[in-house]
């Protein structure tokens, strides 16, 4: 409005040729510099402004300028550095403090069932026939919902005898104080602390809210010689969803102490509502690399378009002849845009998750945004062949030359 303002006073009271002037000619043209440059200078400003701010607020985090900086210097692939990749969490798993793992985890379980786990499917999931957002996550590839009882493989590529504990079906209140792990030396205290996890409880979410629900913490403490270990604090970790379907709450391990040396995960589950259980497994600390270097730049990979740009180092898979190339990876974005790549790429649009779905199978793994812990990046699912004797086609290739006014025949149409 002050812009409008402006350009109509000086459109209508701007002075004819030889008016006198009551201010200097060198200040009249700075006066009459047009509104409108004035307000693209502002708004460059602003925008400027805004994206160095976000940056450095960011920053050591991703961000895109600090992605095209990284490019001028010489590092150029983009996301794929700062995605960290937990290819088998099994090897990442707290030893206990006394025990083994099972009796460790359920030594304070009090209504926490071994293997008690509902339906996982999130809840904003798009029923789909391809390989949807579902499939990634419950790690199934009809896109269907799982329940486990103790049978059902666990995701993220986690051992079938890892400990479960839930209180899907329970009609009664259950409460769950593990045992104590060993944490390393604080020297050697990196990243963050994992807990592959399912259903609905109180967690911090994405925006740094905490979600209301029954509680699961994370207490650490201090081994004591007399009692073993004591209790110093507790702390909540964050979830970025989506719920109820299997995902890895995390705790930045700046969080704890340096004094603490013993972690344990204290939960409770009070309510009768069905809706509102809880499945655990045990806390890890991953261990993991970058996306580029667990696949680098010379694996086929099924780049959904919304993703490609964040990732160029990575090599989509190749079409030659008429033939497309098997892909031995698949990333997407985060779940609100899956939802969006699953449909345009699925079959009845004519995309590769069409044939992909019928050859390959697909299990997500672990993966965190490297120093911004509660950000939804997206996934990265590793695609493994259906039937892992079959070869890839050796095609007989024959080429031609012909005018441009040659035409092999009529195309004939049969409905």
């Amino acid at each position: 409005m002050l812009c409008l303002a402006l350009a109509g006073w000086w459109h209508l009271r701007a002075p004819e040729p030889g008016t006198p002037q009551r201010v200097s000619p060198r200040a009249w043209r700075l006066v009459k510099i047009p509104p409108l440059t004035v307000a693209a200078v502002v708004i460059v400003i602003f925008q400027v402004g805004s994206f160095a701010t976000a940056a450095a607020t960011q920053y050591p985090a991703f961000s895109l300028a600090r992605s095209n900086v990284d490019a001028v210097l010489g590092k150029p692939c983009g996301l794929a550095n700062d995605v960290l990749v937990e290819s088998d969490p099994n090897t990442s798993m707290l030893p206990p403090l006394t025990g083994d793992a099972a009796t460790t985890f359920a030594a304070g379980a009090d209504g926490f069932v071994p293997g008690r786990v509902a339906d996982v499917t999130s809840d904003d999931d798009q029923p789909a026939d391809d390989n949807s957002l579902a499939d990634a996550l419950s790690d199934t590839s009809d896109g269907t919902s799982v329940t486990q009882t103790g049978g059902a493989p666990l995701p993220f590529g986690l051992s079938d005898a890892t400990p479960v504990l839930g209180t899907a079906g329970q009609q009664e209140s259950a409460e769950l104080t593990t045992g104590w792990y060993r944490l390393p030396d604080p020297a050697d205290r990196t990243g963050i602390m994992a807990i592959t996890a399912a259903g609905r409880f109180r967690a911090i979410t994405q925006d740094g809210a905490v979600m209301p629900g029954q509680p699961v913490d994370i207490e650490y403490g201090v081994t004591d010689p007399a009692s073993g270990a004591r209790s110093l604090g507790q702390v909540i970790p964050i979830d970025i969803g989506p719920t109820p379907s299997w995902r890895n709450l995390r705790v930045p391990l700046d969080e704890i102490p340096d004094r603490a040396d013993v972690v344990r995960i204290v939960a409770e589950d009070r309510t009768l509502d069905p809706e509102q259980w809880i499945a655990l497994t045990p806390p890890r600390i991953p261990q993991t690399r970058t996306l580029d270097e667990l696949i680098g730049s010379d694996q086929p990979v099924l780049l959904d378009w919304a993703v490609g740009l964040q990732f160029p180092c990575q090599r989509p898979f190749d079409h030659k002849d008429g033939i497309a190339q098997a892909p031995g990876w698949r990333i997407l974005p985060d779940r609100s845009a899956a939802n969006t790549t699953n449909l345009w790429q699925r079959h009845d649009g004519g995309g590769p998750l069409g044939w992909s779905r019928q050859l390959l199978r697909s299990r997500t793994l672990a993966t965190y945004l490297k120093d911004d812990w509660n950000h939804d990046w997206g996934q990265l699912q590793r695609l493994t062949p259906v039937d892992t004797s079959a070869r890839p086609a050796a095609p007989s290739v024959a080429r031609e030359e012909h005018s441009g006014l040659w035409s092999p025949g009529p195309i004939h149409v049969t409905w």
